[in-house]
């Protein structure tokens, strides 16, 4: 029946079977899984609705890992304040976007998930367990034995496959969950430089996937999971991943490795076929830092951009992840202001996308794995700062002069969380991973004395926690270009795959 399924929601789509690839079909347990399925039929009655949009040939995603509903609304508020507006009546780049929907993001196992069972539902159409990397939820985590048999096939592999250019970009480390889950198998997402068993670790599946002739463009931080102990890497194997990656294209393509944002600035993007970069030993730094410590890392809206230019040199089309994967980490610190800035950063390399494609085209998706327990609460007056303590208003309307108290007679901010480390006072600095090295704090302070929109501040915390947990609530998904219509209602995360191969009309299986 489920095969079936496909085949109709295929012929429905007007998606030429015969142009299947054997080797990048996907396997019977995932096209029979009810993940799947229900998709399918979920999807069918928008297609019909969508059918005079035009294909698209390229398809951008950009995931900004845990920017949830709140951290969208405050970075909008944040964003225009720092051009001087109250803020509230602000769009980020993609909020203007003419489609929208929400997203269930519950792993198999979980109400609240993680990034690797969430980003495997996007990029397979199928729903797994929490820690898992396009695995089938019928293994178990850590086991490798388990998940022979049960690996899922990705939207990247099936493009690269079926001779698309295809690329990833983060800020954080490329073998972490979010990118991982575009191209690798693993029933354990922490084996980044090693793995257990007849497992393949994550970076040596990136530098040697099968599929087309390997990932076009790798722009991000993690260089210690490809390189030795010698040189301050992670792997213990004696190999040297950047090394194989260029002896991999030796002779036959193009290929340049950089390590800073001068060295990506400076590539003949017109004579180079393949790209990889890696900024940092870890993630990247936070854009607050990078730019305060005038580090040389690119952007994300830079890493973008250059992306952008080298896949559009192939005439059939491409797909691009990008994960601003730092909001994530900003929040698990407790540190709203770096989260935030993260993802004002993000909305600007949505931003330089939109400039860069025809949208006859191209389809660009916009949307997160997961939120977070950032709450935006009390009655701050119109315009009151968003990283600030909260001033209501007096009985006439009119902003009060003095700061709000709550109960306890203590002032309080807009922003706080409800779990995670709590209250850090660490002034100008702009590592919110510095958090981390100090004792827990968690419940009221007096902030009376604390610049609460300095970086360093670190917002109060109701249950202790050693680190600020992901929230189980709808994120939402925006779209725009070629096949956007498809984006509407409520949706399950693995309806994201459907969405991506309904608007490229790209084939799932054989005739």
């Amino acid at each position: 029946m489920a095969k079936k399924l496909v085949r109709a929601f295929s012929a429905f789509c007007l998606i030429p079977l015969a142009s299947a690839v054997s080797a990048a079909s996907l396997p019977d347990y995932q096209t029979n899984s009810a993940w799947f399925t229900d998709s399918i039929e979920r999807l069918e009655e928008r297609v019909a609705l969508s059918r005079e949009e035009k294909t698209a040939k390229n398809v951008i995603l950009f995931v900004g890992d845990g920017m949830g509903i709140s951290t969208l609304t405050a970075a909008r508020i944040l964003e225009g304040q720092l051009r001087g507006e109250n803020g509230e009546e602000n769009a980020l780049s993609f909020e203007e976007f003419p489609y929208s929907a929400l997203i269930k993001t519950y792993n198999t196992n979980q109400q609240t998930p993680d990034s690797a069972g969430t980003m495997t539902a996007m990029m397979t159409g199928v729903k797994t367990r929490a820690g898992v990397i396009n695995i089938d939820e019928d293994a178990l985590r850590a086991d490798c034995a388990s998940a022979e048999g049960k690996e899922l096939n990705t939207f990247l592999e099936l493009m690269e496959n079926r001779g698309r250019s295809t690329g990833i970009v983060s800020t954080a480390r490329l073998t972490h969950a979010t990118p991982a889950a575009t191209y690798s198998r693993s029933p354990e997402r922490g084996w980044e430089y090693e793995a257990e068993g007849n497992c393949v670790d994550i970076a040596t599946q990136m530098i040697e996937l099968e599929y087309g002739d390997g990932i076009d463009v790798m722009l991000g931080g993690g260089r210690r999971s490809f390189t030795t102990t010698d040189v301050g890497g992670k792997r213990e194997d004696g190999r040297d991943l950047t090394s194989e990656w260029l002896q991999r294209y030796e002779g036959e393509q193009s290929a340049a490795y950089v390590q800073t944002g001068t060295a990506l600035a400076s590539v003949d993007l017109a004579s180079t076929d393949k790209l990889l970069g890696l900024f940092t030993s870890s993630h990247m730094s936070y854009d607050a830092d990078r730019i305060a410590k005038e580090s040389d890392e690119p952007s994300i809206a830079e890493m973008t951009g250059i992306a952008i230019e080298l896949l559009q040199k192939d005439s059939d089309g491409y797909f691009l992840m990008v994960e601003s994967g730092r909001i994530d980490h900003g929040h698990h610190a407790g540190n709203a202001y770096n989260a935030l800035h993260d993802a004002i950063a993000f909305a600007d390399a949505v931003q330089v996308a939109l400039d860069k494609v025809d949208l006859e085209d191209t389809l660009i998706l916009v949307t997160a794995d997961h939120s977070h327990v950032m709450t935006i609460a009390g009655y701050p007056t119109r315009g009151n700062s968003i990283l600030g303590k909260v001033i209501e208003n007096d009985d006439s309307g009119a902003a009060k002069a003095e700061v709000e108290t709550a109960d306890d007679d203590l002032p309080y901010t807009t922003l706080t969380y409800a779990n995670g480390l709590g209250f850090a006072d660490l002034g100008e600095n702009t590592d919110a991973d510095e958090r981390y090295e100090i004792a827990a704090d968690a419940g009221r302070k007096d902030l009376s004395g604390i610049d609460t929109e300095a970086p360093g501040f670190h917002q109060e915390a109701l249950v202790h926690l050693g680190s600020e947990s992901h929230a189980g609530e709808d994120i939402s998904l925006h779209a725009i270009g070629a096949g956007a219509k498809l984006v509407q209602g409520s949706l399950e995360q693995s309806a994201l795959f459907h969405v991506m191969t309904a608007a490229t009309d790209l084939s799932l299986t054989e005739e």
